[in-house]
C-alpha cells in the first residue's frame, strides 16, 4: 500500500503531500525498490517538477525502459530538451529494450528539435527492432518528418501504412501545413472523407489553420458548417482555429462572435483574439480584451505581449507600451523577445522617436533581424527623414545584402526625395547583385472562384471591362481630394506616364473587380502579398467613401479596413 502512495499524491495534485510521502520512503528504504521509484518519478513529472523527477531518477541506480519512459515524455512535455537528450543518451549507452512508447517518446523530442539527423538514426533503430510499428509510432514519425521540413519523408511513412485511422491522417496533414503545403493538407482532407474515416477537432484545427494560409474564407465557413454537425463546435481547440481562421481570411466580426460564443477558453483562445484586434488595427478592443483577460485570471504569455504591443503601436500608447516591455512583462515572467523589441521599435517609429527607436535596436540583448530594422526603415520613409533613411538602410544592407525589401525601400526613399540618381544606383545594385523584387499580386474570391492579378494585367478575361471600371473610380474620386501620388512612380518620366503606371496596380484592379462582381453590401476582400503603395492607399479610402463599401486589404504588413474615407491603420503601416 506504501508504494502506491507517490501514484495517489499525483492524480490528487497534492504536492506536498507528495513530497512527504519521498521522504518517508527515503527513510524506511523504499525507494529503491523499483515500482516505488517508478511512481515517484510519474508523481513529479504530474506536479511539472522536472527538477523532482531527475532528482529521483540521478540519485537511485536500476531503471527499467518504463522509467526512462517516464523520465523522457516528462522532459520532452515541459520543453526540457536539453536534458532530454542526456537522458537519451544514457538510455542508448545502456541495455534497455525500448518499447513502442520510448520510440514515441523519442521522436517527439527530434521533432521538438527539429534534430532531422537524430530521427532518422531512430529511425533506422525502430525498422531493425521488433518493435510493432503500430498508428502511434507511425504517426510520431509523421510529425518528425513533418517539424523537421522533411514532407516528402513523412508522405511516404504514410503512403506505406496498409491501413490509415484518423490520427495518421491529421499527422501527414498538420505534415503538410507545418510545411506551408496549405492546398496539399486540404486535399488530403477530401481523400479522408472519401475513404470514410470521420475527423476529429485535431482534424478540423489542422483543416481551418490552412485555410487561414490560404485566406479562403468561403471554405472556412464550408468547414464551420462541417464541424457543427459533426459535434465539434464546443472543442476549444476547434474554437481557436476558428477565431484564427476568421481573423486571418478578414472577417474579424466572425471571429469575435466565436470567442464570445465559447464555453470554455484557454491563453490560445485569448491570444487567438487579441493577435486578431491588433493586425486588424482595432486597437482599442485588443487592449479591452487584455484587461478582460486579466480580470478573468488568465496568466498572460509570449504571444498575448506580441498582440498587445502591436495593439500599443496602433495606439500610439508609448509609455504604456515602455512599460509592458520593461516592468509588467518581467513581473509576471515573461522574457521578452525579438517579436516584442520589434513592435516597440514600431511603437517609436510611428511617434516619430527615430532616435530612440535606434538606441533601443542597438541595445536590446536577443538576436535581430532584418525586419527589426527594416521597421525602422519604413518609418523614415512614412516620417520623410531621408537622410536617416539611407544610413539605416546601408547599414541593413551589410547586415544582409540580398534583402529586397530594404532595396526597395531605399529606392521608394530617393524617388520621394526626386534622387533619380539615387535610384538609379539602387538599380544597377540590385541587377549586379542579381536581387529581383517580388511582382505585386493581389487577389478576390468571388463566387467561389480566386480571380487573381497583377499590375497593369490583361489576361484576366474581363480585363476590357475591368480597366474602364478603375477608370471610372479615379475619375470620380478626385473631386473628393484624390491626387496621384506620383512619387511613388520609381521612372524619371512625365507626369501624365507615371499616373498611367499608377493606375492600373493589382490592388486597384482587385478592387473594381469585387465592385463590379460582389453582391450587394457585401464587404470587398482583397489580398495582397507586398505592402500596399500609398497611392493604392489614398484611393481606397476614398473608394470606400464614393461607392459606400467596406473595403478591407490583406497586405504583407496588416489589415486595412476602408470605410467612409478612412482606414483602420490610421494612415500608418
Amino acid at each position: 500500500m506504501r508504494a502506491l502512495k507517490p501514484a495517489a499524491c499525483s492524480d490528487g495534485g497534492k504536492a506536498l503531500e507528495g513530497r512527504q510521502c519521498h521522504g518517508y520512503v527515503v527513510k524506511s528504504g523504499l525507494v529503491f525498490h523499483q515500482y516505488v521509484k517508478n511512481a515517484l518519478i510519474n508523481m513529479y513529472s504530474k506536479f511539472s517538477d522536472v527538477k523532482g523527477a531527475m532528482r529521483v531518477f540521478s540519485l537511485v541506480p536500476g531503471y527499467d525502459v518504463y522509467s526512462y519512459n517516464l523520465v523522457l515524455n516528462g522532459l520532452v512535455q515541459q520543453g526540457f530538451s536539453n536534458e532530454a537528450i542526456q537522458v537519451l543518451e544514457r538510455l542508448m549507452g545502456e541495455s534497455v529494450e525500448w518499447d513502442s512508447v520510448t520510440y514515441v517518446t523519442v521522436f517527439g523530442l527530434c521533432a521538438c528539435l527539429k534534430d532531422l539527423k537524430l530521427g532518422l538514426q531512430v529511425h533506422c533503430r525502430i525498422l531493425t527492432s521488433d518493435v510493432e510499428l503500430d498508428v502511434f509510432v507511425n504517426s510520431a514519425i509523421i510529425n518528425m518528418y513533418g517539424k523537421c521540413g522533411k514532407v516528402i519523408n513523412a508522405r511516404k511513412t504514410f503512403d506505406w501504412l496498409q491501413v490509415k485511422n484518423v490520427v495518421v491522417w491529421t499527422g501527414i496533414m498538420a505534415a503538410y501545413f507545418q510545411n506551408g503545403c496549405f492546398e496539399e493538407a486540404l486535399n488530403l482532407f477530401s481523400e479522408m472523407k472519401i475513404g470514410d474515416v470521420s475527423p476529429n477537432g485535431f482534424t478540423f484545427a489542422v483543416m481551418l489553420n490552412s485555410t487561414a494560409g490560404l485566406s479562403a474564407l468561403r471554405h472556412g465557413n464550408v468547414l464551420y458548417g462541417e464541424i457543427v454537425k459533426s459535434g465539434f463546435k464546443d472543442h476549444v481547440i476547434v474554437g481557436n482555429a476558428l477565431i484564427n481562421m476568421y481573423a486571418k481570411c478578414g472577417d474579424i466580426e466572425a471571429a469575435s462572435k466565436v470567442f464570445l460564443d465559447m464555453m470554455y477558453r484557454d491563453c490560445i483562445t485569448w491570444n487567438a483574439m487579441i493577435c486578431g484586434y491588433s493586425h486588424h488595427g482595432l486597437g482599442k478592443e485588443a487592449m479591452a480584451l487584455f484587461n478582460d483577460l486579466l480580470a478573468a485570471g488568465e496568466c498572460p504569455n509570449y504571444v498575448t505581449f506580441v498582440g498587445v504591443l502591436s495593439a500599443c503601436s496602433h495606439l500610439g500608447l508609448v509609455k504604456e507600451g515602455l512599460y509592458y516591455l520593461n516592468q509588467f512583462m518581467r513581473q509576471v515572467g515573461v522574457e521578452p523577445g525579438l517579436e516584442h523589441y520589434t513592435c516597440v521599435v514600431g511603437l517609436l517609429s510611428k511617434a516619430g522617436l527615430l532616435d530612440e527607436a535606434e538606441k533601443l535596436l542597438r541595445s536590446i540583448p536577443v538576436e535581430l533581424d532584418v525586419i527589426a530594422w527594416r521597421t525602422l526603415l519604413s518609418a523614415c520613409h512614412v516620417h520623410r527623414n531621408y537622410g536617416f533613411g539611407r544610413r539605416i538602410a546601408e547599414f541593413v544592407l551589410e547586415m544582409d545584402p540580398n534583402d529586397v525589401g530594404t532595396y526597395t525601400l531605399l529606392s521608394n526613399i530617393y524617388a520621394k526625395a526626386k534622387r533619380w540618381d539615387g535610384v538609379v544606383k539602387i538599380r544597377k545594385l540590385m541587377r549586379e547583385r542579381n536581387i529581383k523584387k517580388e511582382p505585386g499580386v493581389s487577389w478576390i474570391e468571388i463566387r467561389n472562384v480566386t480571380h487573381v492579378f497583377v499590375s497593369d494585367d490583361c489576361q484576366h478575361p474581363e480585363s476590357t471591362q475591368i480597366y474602364e471600371k478603375v477608370k471610372e473610380l479615379l475619375a470620380r474620386i478626385k473631386p473628393l481630394g484624390y491626387i496621384p501620388d506620383v512619387t511613388a512612380v520609381l521612372h524619371d518620366v512625365e507626369e501624365e506616364q507615371k499616373e498611367d503606371y499608377l493606375s492600373y496596380h493589382s490592388e486597384k484592379l482587385a478592387i473594381a473587380y469585387g465592385l463590379m462582381h460582389a453582391p450587394l453590401e457585401a464587404p470587398i476582400r482583397v489580398f495582397k502579398n507586398l505592402r500596399m503603395c500609398e497611392d493604392c492607399h489614398s484611393a481606397a479610402k476614398l473608394i470606400s467613401k464614393l461607392t459606400n463599401s467596406m473595403i478591407i486589404v490583406r497586405d504583407a504588413n496588416r489589415f486595412h479596413s476602408f470605410q467612409n474615407g478612412c482606414c483602420s491603420c490610421a494612415d500608418y503601416w
